[in-house]
């Protein structure tokens, strides 16, 4: 049925090439990192509350204090609303005597909303090829992901194959050429203009020919074209069905953290169009909150994968619950 879709190609010579991975052993490690990111001198949740106890006790305006932050830290009302119903609770028991015990507290509240989030990718090798579809706006960071994603499935002995499937932007099939050659993995792609599904029909063919383990799948993010978007994503997962009933097996959804509350609303639209499997948070270093992480968490009932927090190979890892809080809260 398919039939008249061209022969893939992979030869075009990238203007820009990714950054080259530096040793860990020369950075700090990343949770670390992004605690110095997110806290540019004291917590910004947890700063200078200690100021606010009158005698030493939690009262309201502490917490009315706290709720603001988390507000403006778009961890947004409604997720907010729970966290402070908590703490509230606790005050009326009178179990918060003192400053420790409310960051204590609150730490169990945040905990408890990322907790059952934190899910990282499980790569069944039963399905191969495990065909990962990577969704999301332009400037999410997909393409990077794709690259990272290339080198950590890769250092964990798989054989990976990466589809170009943005199409409607040459620099996007350039970059993950170069990541392809950096990574030392194959690339299907086509001509700029060609149809996505098209690259995903013959990547999903090479794919299971060739005996890879791992297929990622890059895809165009024009939201600017909303359905029309929606409708190409969704041709392109039908086609890779396919070649393999249960292909996409993961349909990763890559968000920029720095973008608040409008990243939640991106996550609602391609949840609602795709039905999103996995979530990666990018760009955690371009935001002095982070507090996005928590309403998504809290909102949508969907695994956050992994989180990245700059351009390296390195700056990229599977998310941790327990650390990102610790991360907010300025904990070591």
């Amino acid at each position: 049925m398919l039939g008249f879709f061209k022969k893939s190609k992979s030869d075009s010579t990238p203007s820009k090439s990714p950054p080259h991975p530096q040793t860990a052993v020369s950075r700090p490690g990343l949770f670390k990192r992004l605690r110095e990111k997110l806290n540019r001198g004291d917590s910004w949740l947890t700063y200078d509350l200690a100021n606010l106890l009158p005698g030493g006790r939690i009262d309201e305006t502490v917490l009315e204090e706290l709720e603001m932050r988390l507000i403006t830290a778009d961890v947004g009302v409604e997720t907010t609303e729970k966290i402070l119903a908590d703490l509230r609770g606790k005050v009326a028991r009178q179990e918060l005597g003192d400053l420790d015990a409310l960051i204590a507290a609150l730490r169990t509240s945040l905990l408890d909303i990322l907790q059952p989030r934190a899910r990282p990718l499980k790569i069944d090798a039963d399905l191969a090829p495990f065909a990962i579809l990577v969704v999301g706006v332009n400037g999410a960071g997909k393409t990077t992901t794709i690259g990272k994603l290339a080198h950590h499935f890769k250092a964990q002995g798989m054989k990976v194959i990466l589809a170009a499937g943005d199409t409607f932007r040459a620099a996007a099939v350039e970059q993950l050429q170069a990541w392809g050659r950096r990574n030392d993995v194959t690339v299907i792609a086509q001509s700029t203009g060609a149809d996505p599904a098209a690259v995903a029909f013959d990547a999903m063919q090479a794919a299971q020919a060739r005996g890879f383990d791992v297929l990622l799948a890059d895809t165009a993010g024009r939201l600017h074209t909303q359905s029309n978007l929606m409708d190409e994503l969704r041709k392109v997962k039908r086609v890779m069905g396919r070649i393999d009933a249960g292909a996409p097996h993961e349909i990763l959804l890559v968000l920029d953290a720095s973008q608040g509350q409008n990243a939640l609303q991106q996550a609602r639209l391609f949840n609602a169009a795709l039905g999103v499997t996995g979530i990666v948070l990018t760009k955690l270093d371009g935001t002095a909150k982070g507090g996005i992480v928590f309403a998504i968490a809290s909102e949508l009932d969907i695994p956050i994968r992994y989180i990245g927090i700059g351009e390296a190979a390195e700056d990229f890892a599977e998310f941790d619950a327990p650390a990102f809080v610790d991360a907010v809260l300025k904990k070591d």
